[in-house]
């Protein structure tokens, strides 16, 4: 008879690179809300399969591959497989990648057009990566954390930038105007009128643009933005009731719930990985 194994996870920092956050997990029935993060998210999948919805397109990522999630890309996550998935993920920000990026000859920090990769060889160099960032010589886990990443960024990504499309209809404008109330009033109440005054359309017409422009609704994409915020000042050295608070959870045991569904782990955690 087999025993499914217990759920786990672990997340820690980078040796060499302390702005670099690890995850080891292994999952069967948790299952990560429709989130975004400000800077990449690398999945090597090592056991089982994960499905993952990654704007409008849904991949299925068995053991081996690859998976990785630009910046502002809205996703989630599931068991793919009965047996569920285990993972090791990489959470590197803009500027980092930005910085390999130009030590390599390009000008811009590159997108990765294919959600779902399959590079052996990449995997081999991810994995040796992940197992050597927490080398006591930093030096050696530098030099396999950018091995593997000058690999990615020259194999999978695109350093070119697609035209923008032209807004006719005054989304982009309006959402621009979205963000700016729901960033200056996280702490308090936000609701749809307040959106909608702002940008000088009817509710109806806000729920459209987030629908259109995010792929999901305001009251997720405030959560969003209120994990962002609990984020940075648990990593500044607030309390976790304290960021709850700043960030405009009803109290720390709304921010841990919110905040395990979609990273998987808690904010406790979160914060003694430093």
């Amino acid at each position: 008879m087999n025993v499914p194994q217990q759920e786990s996870q672990a997340f820690w920092r980078h040796a060499a690179f302390r702005e670099l956050g690890l995850l080891a997990a292994r999952f069967r029935e948790h299952r990560y809300d429709r989130h975004t993060h400000e800077g990449y998210v690398i999945a090597l999948i090592t056991e089982g399969c994960e499905r993952v919805r990654i704007g409008r397109q849904e991949v299925l990522a068995p053991a081996g591959s690859v998976l990785v999630v630009n910046p502002e890309e809205w996703h989630d996550g599931e068991a793919g497989a009965e047996q569920g998935w285990a993972y090791r993920t990489f959470y590197p920000s803009v500027a980092l990648l930005s910085e390999v990026a130009a030590e390599l000859g390009q000008a811009q920090a590159p997108l990765f057009p294919r959600a779902l990769l399959d590079d052996p060889e990449l995997s081999r160099l991810l994995a040796d990566a992940h197992a050597e960032s927490t080398s006591t010589d930093a030096t050696r886990a530098e030099t396999s954390l950018l091995t593997a990443l000058r690999r990615l960024i020259l194999r999978h990504g695109d350093s070119g930038r697609p035209a923008e499309p032209l807004d006719r209809s005054g989304a982009q404008r309006r959402f621009a105007r979205y963000e700016e109330v729901i960033e200056d009033n996280l702490a308090g109440e936000i609701d749809l009128q307040a959106l909608a005054v702002a940008a000088g359309v009817t509710r109806f017409q806000v729920i459209r643009d987030f629908k259109k422009l995010t792929g999901s609704t305001p009251a997720t994409f405030i959560r969003d933005r209120r994990l962002r915020r609990a984020n940075r000042l648990i990593q500044d050295g607030a309390s976790l009731a304290d960021a709850a608070f700043a960030a405009g959870f009803a109290d720390q045991s709304h921010l841990s719930r919110s905040f395990r569904a979609v990273h998987g782990i808690t904010p406790g955690m979160f914060r003694r990985a430093g």
